[in-house]
């Protein structure tokens, strides 16, 4: 029994109870709290926080990761979706997931169309993979590329921000101070890239490992860490189970929106429950979500309702998801089960 909450621990390896839920809100809003602050905010114990977060994080249902984010970089981001042969699309969605500027591989309906995110250093860059090496691959029959032009849900804002999980109090309590939206675009050091690529992987390493991968001094770590996140550069996301959460399906919705009422629709979609990811992108699609729902069924109301309402919406394309490849971070090796992602 967790006697600090009033709550019966779970037990069992990967059951989300709302204790939990509150847990990864907060490591949401700062994946390295401590565990001392994130218990007085919840009020339970720092034990509580510790045996919770450490039994989900040995099951593999939960992980905390510390990313680059790519906007505050300069970097450029393009929707990718790569048409292949039905025999050769798994390896395809797997060569693109092992690419270190690939995110968000997926393989979506009908198992021959892939769909992923892929990073540049700026626009010169972006021809390297789009014009060059994906379509030499004899297997790709089809690529299309649309640049994101503005973000309206996702990055640190995941979708368990608004689950309800924690009170205003609570989440003012446990957020950063917000990063400059002016700031000029950061160049990264190598030892800042050594530094990303492992809280890539685990974004509550500890203190002294992080110093020894950089180089730097256990002070140097801490004082680029707040550097980095006063300037929007790092920030944090949770890799949890879905099913934990209820969701069964995730589909991607590509919709043709009204140039003067694209704002307002990115806008209103960003506020759905059920979007964990929306964006701005060119092309005649010009509006990108993900959406989560518990089923088919689900998915039909949500078209019906809350898509059918949104202001200028001319037409929409819509593909479920049917395999994970890669999340946001590096690519699981064989053998370690990834969490179900909320993308």
């Amino acid at each position: 029994m967790d006697r600090a909450n009033g709550t019966g621990d779970p037990g069992g390896p990967t059951g989300f109870d709302a204790l939990d839920h509150r847990l990864i809100h907060a490591l949401q809003l700062d994946g390295r709290a401590p565990f001392s602050r994130i218990a007085a905010v919840l009020g339970v114990s720092d034990q509580t926080v510790a045996r919770r977060y450490t039994r989900h994080r040995t099951h593999g249902t939960l992980k905390v990761l510390g990313l680059p984010n790519a906007q505050a970089l300069g970097e450029v981001q393009w929707l990718v979706r790569v048409q292949c042969t039905p025999d050769a699309a798994v390896a395809v969605a797997e060569a693109l997931a092992r690419r270190p500027d690939t995110s968000w591989v997926s393989l979506m309906s009908g198992g021959t169309e892939i769909s992923a995110v892929c990073r540049a250093v700026s626009s010169d860059h972006s021809d390297v993979l789009l014009l060059q090496k994906l379509p030499r691959t004899p297997s790709v029959i089809g690529v299309t590329a649309h640049c994101r032009l503005h973000q309206f849900y996702g990055g640190p804002q995941g979708l368990i921000s608004k689950s309800g999980a924690l009170t205003d109090e609570q989440i003012a309590a446990l957020s950063p101070p917000p990063p400059d939206p002016a700031a000029a675009p950061v160049a990264l050091t190598d030892a800042d890239r050594r530094l990303f690529d492992v809280l890539a992987r685990d974004g509550r390493t500890p203190l002294a490992e992080l110093a020894a991968a950089t180089g730097w001094s256990p002070t140097t770590v801490r004082r680029r860490f707040a550097e980095l996140r006063a300037n929007g550069v790092l920030y944090y996301d949770v890799d949890y189970d879905l099913r934990q959460f209820g969701y069964g399906v995730m589909v991607a919705l590509w919709l043709s929106v009204e140039p003067a009422r694209l704002a307002a629709a990115g806008e209103a979609m960003a506020a759905h429950p059920e979007v964990a990811y929306a964006c701005a992108t060119t092309g005649p699609n010009n509006l990108f979500a993900s959406v989560l729902c518990r089923d088919v069924g689900a998915v039909y109301t949500y078209l019906t309702t809350r898509v059918a309402a949104l202001p200028g919406v001319r037409s929409m394309e819509s593909a479920p998801r049917i395999r994970h490849i890669k999340g946001p971070g590096p690519l699981f090796l064989a053998g370690h089960a990834a969490p179900g992602r909320r993308r």
